[in-house]
Order: C-alpha cells, then sequence, then structure tokens
C-alpha cells in the first residue's frame, strides 16, 4: 500500500505526531526521547515565539492504516537572511525502515519549501540551535543525552540513498573527572589578576539571572554568530528560555564570569544529566515524571554541558580556565563523576581544544545532511 501523508491539524493529529517516536524506539535501551509537553509547546506559535520570524507544518506519514513516520518543515527566515540562502530545514524526523516512507516525509517538507521560494532542503535542524539538532551518525550504542537527537542506524543510509549528502559535523565527547583539580587550574589566580576577570556570586539562579541574564544571551548571541545556520536569539525568546530553564539550572553547575565593570564575559551551564529519569517516564512528568526529574537533579552522578561561551575579545586570555574550575570544583564537592559536552563543530578547533586537558573520549557524531531541491 502506498504512502499517505497527512498535514497534522487539531491535538489529536499532534498527539499522535508527539507520541509515534515512543512506539517507534520501544525496544531501544537507547532512546531519550523528549518531554512530551515541551514537544506540544514547540509548535504551538503561542508559546514558541521563534514563530515571530519562523513558517512550520508538522506531517505525519501513514502506511496500512498506521502511522509510519512523521516530519517538521521549518523555515527561519531570519537564518536565511543572515547566510543569503533560501532553505527549509527538515526536523524531528522519525520513520520505520521504509525508503517510501521516508521519501513522502522529505518531498512533504520540499513541497512546503517549494511553494515559498526554497531552493535548498538542509537538516535535521530546529527552529533555533537550542532545539535538538543533527542526525545520530555514530555511537548508537550509548544512552543519548536529553538534548540530542537519537536515532536508528539505518536513517544515516536511507537519507544519503535520496541524494543527501553531508553539511557539517558535530562530535560529542564526555569527560570523566578526577578526583583533583588539573594543574593548570594554578594558572586561574594569574589569570584573573592580568585579565581583571572572575567569577561572579550569587545567593540563587534567581539572583544570578536578575543580573545577568539578559546579557549573558546577549553574549551568546555575540559569540555563537559566526557558527553553522546561527541567527540570533530575540529578546523575547530569552526571556522564555530564562522561564524554562533557570528553575532546573543548579548555581553548583554554572559558572559566569565577569570583568571589572561586573559585565558578564564567558559562561558555562552545565545541568545534571536527565536521560535516566526522562526515558524511564517516557517524556512524561506526572505522575512520576516529576519525582524523578527532581532526584535526578538534587543527586547527580553525571552533567551535561549545555552552553559554553566567551566574548570574542576575551577568548585567548584563560577565562575557561576560571568557568572550568568552578564547574570542577562543583562536581567534587557534589559527587559529579563524569560530563557529557554539548556537540561540537568538529571544525570549531577553538572549542574543541578547550577541553584537552581533561584527555576527552568519543562519545557520538551528529550530523546535517543538505540536498537542492529539485
Amino acid at each position: 500500500m502506498s504512502t499517505k501523508i497527512l498535514k497534522v491539524s487539531g491535538r489529536r493529529e499532534m498527539a499522535r505526531w508527539v507520541n509515534f517516536p515512543l512506539e517507534l524506539y520501544k525496544d531501544c535501551e537507547y532512546y531519550v526521547p523528549s518531554l512530551r509537553g515541551d514537544e506540544f509547546d514547540t509548535f504551538n506559535p503561542k508559546k514558541n515565539d521563534a514563530y515571530e520570524y519562523c513558517e512550520a507544518e508538522c506531517y505525519l506519514a501513514y502506511k496500512d492504516g498506521k502511522v509510519a513516520g512523521r516530519v517538521a518543515a521549518i523555515i527561519n527566515h531570519n537564518a536565511n537572511k543572515r547566510w543569503g540562502k533560501e532553505t527549509v530545514r527538515f526536523g524531528w524526523i522519525d520513520f520505520i525502515e521504509d525508503k517510501e516512507v521516508l521519501k513522502a516525509l522529505i518531498d512533504a517538507v520540499e513541497d512546503f519549501g517549494r511553494q515559498r521560494g526554497c531552493t535548498e532542503i538542509n537538516g535535521p535542524l530546529g527552529f533555533t540551535d537550542m532545539d535538538r539538532e543533527g542526525l545520530l551518525v555514530e555511537g548508537y550504542d550509548v544512552l543519548s543525552s536529553f538534548t540530542c537527537i537519537y536515532n536508528y542506524p539505518y536513517y544515516d543510509p536511507m537519507l544519503a540513498e535520496l541524494g543527501f549528502t553531508k553539511d557539517v559535523d558535530w562530535t560529542q565527547r564526555v569527560v570523566d573527572l578526577e578526583p583533583e583539580l588539573p594543574k593548570m587550574f594554578k594558572l586561574a589566580p594569574y589569570i584573573a589578576e592580568r585579565s581583571k576577570i572572575h567569577i561572579a556570586e550569587g545567593k540563587s539562579m534567581q539572583d544570578l539571572s536578575k543580573r545577568y541574564g539578559m546579557e549573558i544571551f546577549h553574549m551568546y548571541n555575540e559569540s555563537f554568530a559566526p557558527l553553522y545556520g546561527f541567527a540570533p536569539l530575540t529578546d523575547r525568546q530569552i526571556k522564555a528560555y530564562l522561564a524554562t530553564y533557570i528553575p532546573i539550572l543548579d548555581p553548583d553547575f554554572v559558572a559566569i564570569a565577569v570583568n571589572e565593570a561586573d559585565k558578564p564575559i564567558g559562561f558555562a551551564f552545565c545541568v545534571p544529566t536527565l536521560a535516566t529519569a526522562v526515558k524511564k517516564s517516557n517524556g512524561r512528568l506526572f505522575p512520576l515524571g516529576i519525582f524523578r526529574i527532581l532526584k535526578a537533579l538534587k543527586k547527580p552522578t553525571a552533567l551535561e554541558a549545555l552552553l559554553i561561551g566567551v566574548l570574542p575579545e576575551y577568548q585567548g586570555v584563560g577565562a575557561p580556565v576560571l568557568l572550568f574550575k568552578k564547574i570542577h570544583e562543583s562536581c567534587i564537592k557534589r559527587g559529579v563523576t563524569r560530563i557529557i559536552l554539548n556537540p561540537q563543530l568538529e571544525e570549531n578547533y577553538k572549542v574543541q581544544t578547550l577541553f584537552e586537558q581533561y584527555k576527552p573520549t568519543f562519545y557520538t557524531r551528529r550530523r546535517s545532511y543538505i540536498r537542492e531541491i529539485k
């Protein structure tokens, strides 16, 4: 039977779209779902401020009367303007091992883009870099990070069969922490004195957010500006992200470097890994998910690095040493022995070399694909 594509409309169809991966990966020990409520909110224009400059549609693929795949088509007009492209993105792509299903999903995204003047299709990407992105192409046998995509090995060759080629890769590495600080941290007092920077102190995350929150994300916009496909966040988006993340951030695992004028010049945000807690709850907060998550936040053994950034003019003065020292000291105090680093562009040598003192080991590789729209 041929594949049928349906544009998602209404709460019931959106629930099928959100729930499909739970069925697809029900027997996979390495898959970690998104929080169910987050997926609903991401595609709700009233709750996702990216719709100010993005267009999006969600599609379901049916085969033999059953849901066989899903995908989102997204056009980020700000990113297209910034990079001089006419690109439609595909994201949130999941499908059974059936080339016809995949082709039907990609055709739907291409049609969406073609009708709006797009000339190429690119992904998996989200609305912004804050969304999950990059298809897994190595590292299928480790538990996925909560903030990253997991997919079956057949995704990559099937996309290649449809003419997609590599655009960029991200590598993800893991750091196993020693119970004592690395020797490089002996330089921290000298770096602080010479560069006139120090780590900000705060009574709570709410206190730090009130003082530095907006400026940190403005700094994020500036420090991440040269990176692949980046488009800056608006102030409305920044306020929404602060409201979302501040309640789950632990000040022990947040480091903010500031200059003499008390202006942030660098930051490192880590969170206790929620992968196991969210997996056990199948992406649902209730009835038990919220308690598992709270326990994971309170007594972590591993962290996920969310964001690390330093203003360009401070990237050569040793600011990362101060940031990492604060995080490492907190890990020793709290019994954390591992940090899973966020995916890093393989050609971003500056960030790749930041962690060499820790001798990080390989965890996963992720890929963004591209193809001209025919």
